[in-house]
């Protein structure tokens, strides 16, 4: 196998590049970002983990006139443009600010965050303070925006004064780079301070309104914020979504770009699982892969070659987001996420610009967000009949990893639901042996809960052991019982009282109650009541529970 550096964590470019570590070549973007000097203001959004903050570094070292980056781009597209390079490599000023990890539990913390990124980026310009075309007041500004002293007023209007300041001393215009725009507004919309941060935000984002120390600003962020609630009077604003085509093939990798991968590590073998498991997003015209989730995995395989497929973008960051929607749904929600979860598509209108305060406003708000998000995707025009009217996306789960998040979030739903509910009546159908009771509520509340539509005995086993968990009672699932491993047994320790249950799977309704009897006979062949009854409990019931599609039957009897 071929030893190859594979940076996992690293959106560094200078570092990437520096340290030879594996990089896939993005640096087209910068021609294309060129191809329309009109455009003063290019907004991008795409999931997180798609490559929005190492692309903003490449740019950041392929214009800063601070640097000399030709070592780093060497060997790479965008040199053999020598004109562009010529033009525009290390020619201008350039300010890089991220604000991905700008957050806070109340507005005063968060805003202190953000008076350290922007303290920080005043730090990175301090030869201003020595420059001799600086004002003296202008430079007090800077020592007091360095030293977190600012005015409110000073604070958000500081990117604005550093154009300015760096348009002088340069005699330049500036390009500016501003990653993850909206992260704080996320943060501060999931923990109460909203309104607070959107005004500190819009003003430190006038710095893209009619500015002439400007050359050029790129900003990322996830959403599309309407232009009217943060960009106010921004003029040649252009957005690039998820559903363009302009810059659709430099976030994420092409099929192109992880065949190159797994060649270049010798693992072509595991292209299968790599494309079932993180490919399926569809940007613009492309299908792309989540290129955090390919180099965790090529990383992890590089180091152990049977290491399976794992989770690897579904824990860089909290999903809230499916859970709450799943909390909030009716019935014909209910439908919508059954049949995204067997594999298929749903038709919803999607809403190009929001606001962080109105996501849960609506439902189709929430689609909206998990379009734009990454949990969900376009399907691809050969995978559905039908063409969708305008503003309508026909909408899919892209990948294994994220129908298994989807799943997952199922599962807690429907666990914390059912612990909060009455469930008297099915314990007392349970320990009094009433199998048309039992039948009923289990049947009630299958009809409520989200299943996958793959329908394997995995599914209502869980449902299963779900129901009857958290209410006192001790529920084994799976346990080795008499002759073999009995599905679920309840036990009521107190009153020396317990449930065997097998359950069973059928393809058609009329089969239900015959597999309901092959159940209980198998409890009695593999001796599992009788196991339990030799353990000390009195009272002993078995039931057969057969389950075809919603619907179930039960059968009972005692050891």
């Amino acid at each position: 196998m071929k030893h190859v550096n594979i940076p996992v964590g690293t959106s560094d470019f200078a570092e990437i590049r520096q340290k030879d570590f594996y990089y896939i070549d993005k640096t087209g973007l910068i021609e294309a970002l060129l191809q329309t000097p009109g455009t003063k203001v290019t907004l991008i959004t795409r999931p997180r983990r798609f490559g929005k903050t190492l692309g903003m570094s490449m740019l950041a070292e392929f214009f800063d006139i601070q640097k000399d980056s030709r070592p780093l781009f060497q060997g790479l597209s965008i040199s053999e443009n020598k004109e562009l390079c010529k033009t525009w490599m290390n020619q201008y000023p350039v300010i890089f600010v991220s604000f991905r990890n700008v957050d806070g539990n109340d507005f005063q913390e968060a805003y202190e965050m953000l008076q350290g990124v922007i303290s920080d980026i005043f730090m990175g310009h301090n030869y201003l303070l020595d420059s001799g075309k600086i004002h003296p007041l202008d430079k007090e500004t800077i020592l007091r925006l360095i030293r977190h002293t600012a005015s409110r007023t000073e604070f958000k209007n500081a990117f604005s004064f550093l154009t300015r300041m760096l348009s002088v001393h340069y005699g330049k215009p500036v390009i500016l780079l501003i990653d993850e725009y909206d992260v704080p507004l996320a943060k501060a919309s999931a923990k109460g301070y909203y309104n607070e941060m959107l005004t500190i935000l819009r003003g430190i984002l006038s710095v893209l309104k009619d500015n002439p120390a400007l050359n050029f600003a790129v900003v990322t962020g996830c959403l599309q914020m309407i232009k009217e609630s943060i960009f106010t009077g921004t003029n040649n604003f252009v957005s690039d979504t998820i559903s363009d085509t302009r810059l659709d093939e430099y976030f994420g990798f092409l099929q192109t770009d992880v065949d190159r991968i797994l060649q270049d590590t010798e693992l072509t073998g595991h292209a299968d699982e790599i494309r079932e498991w993180y490919d399926g997003y569809r940007f613009g015209r492309h299908d792309v892969y989540c290129p955090w989730d390919v180099m965790n995995h090529v990383n992890h395989l590089l180091l152990d070659p049977s290491a399976p497929p794992a989770g690897y973008w579904e824990h860089t960051s909290r999903n809230d987001i499916i859970y709450q929607f799943i909390s909030t749904t009716q019935a014909d929600v209910n439908d919508k996420f059954e049949a995204l979860l067997s594999g298929g598509y749903i038709i919803e209108p999607i809403e190009p610009n929001l606001t962080y305060d109105a996501l849960h406003s609506s439902e189709k708000n929430l689609w909206t967000l998990l379009y734009f998000t990454g949990y969900l995707t376009k399907a691809r025009p050969e995978d559905i009949p039908e063409i969708p009217a305008a503003g309508n996306f026909a909408l899919t789960i892209p990948n294994a990893e994220i129908r298994g998040l989807f799943k997952k979030s199922v599962n807690e739903w429907f666990l914390a639901k059912t612990e909060a509910s009455d469930r008297s009546e099915l314990f007392d159908a349970l320990w009094n042996g009433d199998t048309e009771r039992l039948k009923n509520f289990i049947n009630n509340t299958l009809f409520d809960t989200i299943s996958y539509h793959d329908y394997k005995e995995s599914f209502y086993h869980a449902f299963l052991a779900g129901l009857f968990s958290q209410k006192g009672f001790q529920v084994e699932s799976n346990y080795e019982n008499g002759l073999g491993r009995s599905d679920i047994v309840v036990k009521d320790r107190k009153n020396r009282r317990a449930a065997v249950i097998e359950t069973k799977i059928t393809d058609s309704e009329r089969k239900l109650e015959q597999a309901c009897e092959n159940a209980l006979e198998q409890i009695s062949k593999k001796q599992y009541a009788a196991a339990v009854k030799k353990s000390g409990y009195q009272q002993v019931a078995s039931f057969g529970i057969a389950f075809y599609q919603k619907q179930c039957w039960v059968k009972g009897g005692h050891e």
